[in-house]
């Protein structure tokens, strides 16, 4: 899938497997776990201490003897001594006597030779003293020690990225430092003498500017470190001193525009002038074809085409892989597959990428794609109802309705 046919343009998949040849992850270290969001372990995270803790109670109530309830009924219910309160936060007290209860509120501490919770509405309340009338079995609503985990179990494997969830597990289990991989330093760099930016008044000629909303925006959901964003004239001297400083600070730099063969499309002389390897220059896709990838001592860069649905390809297809080898991240794209509802549009030479809706199915739960209109690559407001970026390879009938084709999310 996804072969392309037409000479001089290398495949996708060619494009996504250099990214995985030529790049190495970021140097990893040790980082507090409450500033690991989105990060990638480089080593497993094991647990430091047992969860629980101690034994505890799992409900508001009294610690008891389940001996002391063994013959409880109506008629001749159990009543136990009062002799004391645990609540949450404050150690176990002393050894629990029988025919006496402790009253303990949900996670405190059950106090040594309690076997059991007696839940606080199973029981009527006395002055120093509570009255049970029926049987409660040993371990009732308790929670014992490492029950869950214990200390040295290992929470998390190398290769996890770390999400606000396993954050939480991982900081419940006494882990304070991780050792992972950091997380990519962006900068982007606009190209176009044309675009200007939203809310700006319009000289004849000029347009709003798409490019740098859509990539900032893109960057933020994934909480990507961004250095800096920048509009650069068309001029060989400008693309080349920002160029330069990008490639000072930053692991991986997108362009957008000044990619192709244009008379002002400085990009891809300016890199190579400045000891950027080229790996690749134009792909078998569309839209994006005029994509350029090079590295210079670890840093990537992607020129993407200026048209935004292009941008929005190169983002959501190859930038975001690019991130995910730097960042540590050993998955490739997330895949997701379903079948097309109706034919899409064909194309013999190259493969597409085109936003389509995602729908599911109420009934059977079943994913199907619906393709959208307004597909070249200067149109973005079919954005508004997309959910994915469908592949449809070139040259064969993956294109027609009830075809299985491979998406990636939008959103």
């Amino acid at each position: 899938m996804g072969c392309g046919t037409t000479p001089g343009l290398l495949p996708v998949a060619e494009a996504l497997a250099t990214y995985r040849r030529v790049l190495a992850p970021l140097s990893a270290s040790d980082c507090p776990v409450e500033e690991a969001l989105g990060q990638v372990l480089a080593a497993p995270a094991r647990a430091a201490v047992d969860l629980p803790l101690f034994d505890q109670s799992a409900v508001d109530g009294y610690a008891a003897h389940s001996a002391d309830l063994a013959n409880a009924t109506t008629e001749h219910p159990a009543r136990l001594r009062l002799s004391g309160e645990n609540p949450a936060g404050q150690g176990a007290g002393a050894a629990l006597a029988r025919e006496t209860v402790v009253r303990i509120l949900t996670g405190a501490p059950v106090p040594p030779g309690a076997d059991t919770i007696v839940r606080q509405e199973w029981v009527v309340r006395e002055e120093d003293a509570i009255r049970v009338d029926r049987v409660v079995a040993p371990d009732t609503d308790l929670r014992h020690q490492g029950e869950e985990l214990q200390v040295g179990t290992e929470l998390a494997a190398a290769g996890t990225r770390l999400d606000a969830g396993r954050l939480a597990a991982l900081a419940m289990a006494g882990v304070a430092n991780v050792k992972a991989y950091p997380k990519a330093r962006v900068t982007v760099l606009v190209t176009g003498d044309e675009v200007r930016p939203v809310g700006e008044r319009l000289r004849p000629g000029q347009i709003y500017d798409a490019n740098g909303p859509l990539v900032r925006g893109w960057l933020a959901q994934r909480g990507q470190p961004l250095v800096r964003c920048q509009a650069v004239a068309d001029r060989f001297e400008d693309v080349c001193q920002a160029l330069e400083q990008a490639l000072a600070e930053s692991d991986v730099i997108i362009t957008t525009g000044g990619v192709s063969v244009g008379d002002r499309d400085y990009v891809p002389e300016v890199a190579e002038r400045l000891g950027v390897t080229r790996h690749f220059w134009k792909l078998a896709q569309k839209p994006g074809k005029p994509l350029w990838f090079g590295t210079r001592e670890g840093t990537a860069l992607i020129g993407l085409p200026g048209n935004p649905a292009a941008v929005l390809v190169g983002l959501t297809v190859h930038v975001a892989e690019v991130l995910r080898v730097l960042e540590g991240d050993p998955a490739g794209p997330p895949w997701g597959h379903a079948r097309l509802l109706e034919d899409a549009r064909p194309d013999d030479r190259r493969d597409q990428w085109l936003r389509m809706r995602l729908q599911t199915d109420p009934l059977t739960g079943a994913t199907a794609l619906a393709p959208l209109p307004r597909q070249a690559s200067h149109m973005l407001s079919n954005l508004m109802a997309a959910d994915v970026l469908a592949w449809v390879p070139a040259g064969d009938d993956a294109w027609r309705a009830d075809s299985v084709v491979r998406w990636l999310a939008l959103k």
